[in-house]
């Protein structure tokens, strides 16, 4: 019997896909602030201090396309968007919480 070739996995494995999605700073701290609930741009840019409006539009256009938020347009004049964490968004708090924890107990003190 022959030895099979072993080939490198070319694939990622399932935490990199996760890491590429919300592994920036700011798309880990928008999906963090949108646990509690809906938020207009503005709100996400006042509580994300430091983030320019170009790159936090990125990250939501990069969220979304992941299926990780909703955006909802209401057609008011400006017209109003809103942001959502889908079910996808909600299951990753299980995750969050587990870093946090994570953190408590290995940083330094």
């Amino acid at each position: 019997m022959k030895n099979k070739e072993i080939k490198p996995k070319t694939l990622e494995c399932h935490v990199e896909k996760m890491f590429n999605i919300i592994g920036g700073k700011w798309s880990f701290l928008i999906v963090k602030n949108l646990f509690s609930g809906t938020r207009r741009f503005g709100e996400l840019r006042m509580n994300l201090h430091g983030i320019s409006p170009k790159t936090l539009t990125a990250c939501l256009r990069s969220l979304e396309f992941h299926g990780i938020l909703t955006r909802e347009v209401i057609p008011t004049i400006p017209p109003e968007v809103r942001y959502t964490l889908t079910e996808k968004g909600m299951d990753l708090q299980n995750v969050v919480n587990q870093m946090k924890i994570w953190g408590e107990k290995w940083s330094e003190r």
